[in-house]
């Protein structure tokens, strides 16, 4: 490596994670209105293992190599032109898809990268997806929280949860709902929570869990259902634990249809999470510092162990945010 290049994870072909490489590529370089910056930590999201295992393709057809990694925290190193916001030498967090991914980005302000999997990206400045990192929030914590705290903060949102209410969280083990569960709490939800091991469910106890049950045992008259995991084609089952009137609130792309839960005396709804708006880095950070918003670090790799990374998330299922670290 020189100083002209640099590390990536990348995928050469669609296929499992086991083919991902480091690979040596050139330092990308910032154009009008983007930024450079040296990664300090990104993570492992199910985005990337759906992506180069072809999941996306009838939205993208991807060209390799593809640099995966969306969240990131890191140093900017060079500001191209007509860059007013961020400086040189500036710590800043953010997400942003991989520029192959632009039909899923805001379509106004899109939030885009080289790929954050890396030792240098280049991101656009204009986005509200990206800020400046505070001093009190690290870089590990600020990379490991965008997606699953800004998630966490439009679905509370979208479901306006009243004290007292029933809510059940389908997909309660992954970063969002590890985030989401004391949260929730906090609210004065009642929390049924899905979960398979005995590590997990006593994981979720601990963070304010009620209940937690099995993808077959979902209890029933619900107020709200919110989904973090499944495809529409699975969610009948978890409409009919609703009650007449209750709210369904996915995260899954793509977004499900009324039709597709069997029954239409429920309201559906759908939250992505693109980085901006009131859910966007700024207000992850200030729910951080305050105490409101948290994400369980399972592990921490190099970036020359990113292919490990991936194949730990997507084979073993970890109980929080798998982080890299330059």
């Amino acid at each position: 490596m020189t100083t002209d290049t640099m590390r990536a994870l990348v995928a050469t072909g669609y296929g499992d994670p086991e083919q991902l490489t480091i690979a040596e590529l050139p330092v990308p370089r910032p154009g009008p209105g983007q930024v450079l910056v040296r990664i300090a930590a990104s993570t492992i999201n199910p985005t990337d293992v759906r992506v180069i295992t072809g999941g996306y393709r009838d939205l993208v057809d991807l060209r390799f190599p593809y640099t995966l990694g969306n969240e990131f925290a890191g140093t900017v190193t060079e500001a191209g032109p007509g860059v007013t916001r961020f400086h040189a030498g500036e710590e800043i967090f953010g997400q942003a898809l991989p520029r192959q991914l632009r039909a899923a980005a805001d379509p106004v302000r899109p939030s885009l990268s080289t790929g954050a999997l890396a030792d240098y990206a280049v991101f656009e400045a204009d986005t509200p997806a990206l800020h400046h990192r505070p001093a009190a929030l690290d870089a590990e914590r600020a990379a490991s929280l965008v997606i699953a705290g800004g998630t966490t903060l439009a679905l509370m949102d979208a479901a306006k949860i009243q004290p007292g209410e029933s809510v059940l969280v389908i997909g309660a083990t992954g970063a969002v709902g590890l985030t989401l569960v004391p949260v929730l709490n906090a609210a004065g939800a009642e929390i049924t929570a899905t979960a398979r091991t005995a590590t997990a469910i006593e994981l979720l106890r601990g963070l304010g869990a009620h209940r937690t049950v099995g993808y077959d045992d979902y209890p029933a008259g619900v107020d709200v259902v919110l989904n973090l995991a499944l495809f529409a084609d699975c969610l009948p089952a978890a409409a009919r634990s609703l009650r007449p009137g209750g709210r369904l609130i996915s995260i899954v792309f793509p977004p499900p249809r009324l039709e597709q839960l069997g029954r239409d005396d429920v309201e559906l709804g759908f939250v992505m999470n693109t980085g901006g708006g009131v859910n966007g880095p700024q207000a992850v950070a200030e729910a951080a510092i305050a105490g409101r918003l948290s994400t369980p670090i399972a592990r921490r790799y190099s970036l020359d162990e990113g292919v490990e990374a991936v194949i730990h998330h997507a084979r073993r299922h970890p109980l929080g945010k798998i982080v890299v670290t330059a």
